[in-house]
């Protein structure tokens, strides 16, 4: 039995359930979960949107009360930002390291914030493209430090591009701390610059396991290059700042979620 077209109160009720549930949506998905045309979905968002209800984002929309914003790209202010978060991330982080391992920190603040509860390992080999991780290591003399150099970008304090890839295809790497400024269901993790992307998805590579840190509010924020599906990833550690629902939805696609408190 084919089901009725629903009538536009029905599909934005509909919508406003769906987003509900995992806080962003993209067109695409909202033309396939609805069974309506683009040009329909985008009149459904835009009358949500006039009421205040929704907002539009790159290529898809988000409830208007949810808490993910793009963070500064300047490595100064976004060190300022969350930072009960970060360090709760990096504590439970942390705590998937053993000793003789050996770790990847990519570059940002939420990676580097689990430098300090890395000491006491023992045999522990850190890889990083960070130089305020390295110069933290730095301060931990039992942990064998590698930079991968690559092109600096000073903005965010870190070196990325073919060079920084090569270096990690000598490598062999236990666990990959994966940094992300924007994540979600439907684009899973993505990055402003193509430099980005090589050098995380070369590191993916090279590691026995993924665990994606980034917290809540880097939720629902799509960037323009992709660097994996959710599904690519083995663990994800965010906070407790996302709805039930919407780590329901995030298990689904295969990673074991960790919310730190």
């Amino acid at each position: 039995m084919v089901r009725a077209p629903l009538i536009p109160e029905q599909r934005h009720q509909e919508l406003l359930r769906l987003l509900r549930s995992t806080g962003v949506l993209s067109i695409r998905e909202l033309i396939t979960r609805l069974n309506v045309s683009h040009m329909t979905v985008r009149r459904d968002i835009a009358a949500l949107e006039k009421s205040g209800q929704v907002v539009s984002v790159q290529g898809g929309v988000r409830l208007a009360d949810w808490t993910g914003h793009a963070p500064p790209r300047e490595r100064a202010s976004r060190a300022q930002l969350e930072l009960p978060r970060k360090q709760a991330i990096a504590e439970t982080a942390a705590g998937l390291v053993e000793d003789g391992m050996a770790v990847f920190l990519d570059a940002g603040t939420t990676c580097q914030s689990t430098v300090p509860f890395l000491a006491g390992r023992k045999d522990l080999t850190v890889v990083t493209n960070d130089f305020h991780a390295a110069i933290a290591l730095c301060g931990l003399p039992e942990i064998r430090a590698i930079h991968t150099g690559g092109e600096i970008d000073v903005s965010s304090g870190s070196s990325s591009g073919p060079l920084a890839a090569r270096a990690i295809g000598a490598l062999n790497i236990d666990v990959c701390f994966l940094s992300a400024g924007s994540w979600d269901l439907a684009h899973g993790v993505t990055s402003p610059s193509t430099d980005k992307v090589l050098l995380k998805q070369t590191v993916m590579r090279a590691a026995t396991s993924v665990a994606l840190l980034a917290d809540s509010t880097k939720w629902g924020i799509v960037e323009r290059f992709n660097v994996t599906p959710l599904g690519g990833l083995d663990t994800i550690v965010t906070d407790d700042g996302l709805p039930a629902a919407v780590v329901d939805r995030i298990a689904e696609e295969g990673p074991s979620v960790l919310q730190a408190s």
